[in-house]
């Protein structure tokens, strides 16, 4: 016996409809365009090396989006705070040129 023919028995009254539901597509989130370039600069923080991204124009949520997918693709900590994304460790060079690649301005400040 089906899931469908289930439901029936227990809710005899009820019309399925076969329209499907208006589901917005989810599609890749688009990034604000920068006037200004990202900053990405190099700080050490406690005594440990920390990349320190700032500079965003656009919408806080689509940072916290970005920090997000920067922390997944290369596998560090991190976190966002006060409108910057901290990642743990030297990866400036890594991130610069991923942030690039998603047709970002960014520009190496510090060391």
């Amino acid at each position: 016996m089906s899931l469908e023919d289930q439901l029936k028995k227990l809710f005899p009254d009820h019309q399925p409809s076969n329209e499907k539901e208006a589901t917005p597509e989810i599609s890749e989130h688009e990034l604000f365009v920068q006037k200004e370039p990202m900053i990405c600069k190099y700080e050490k923080r406690k005594g440990k090396p920390t990349t320190i991204i700032a500079g965003y124009e656009g919408e806080e949520e689509d940072f916290k989006l970005l920090a997000k997918e920067i922390k997944n693709k290369f596998a560090v900590g991190g976190s966002f705070k006060d409108g910057e994304i901290i990642i743990q460790g030297d990866y400036r060079d890594k991130i610069m040129q991923f942030l690039q690649n998603k047709g970002f301005k960014t520009k190496r400040v510090g060391g």
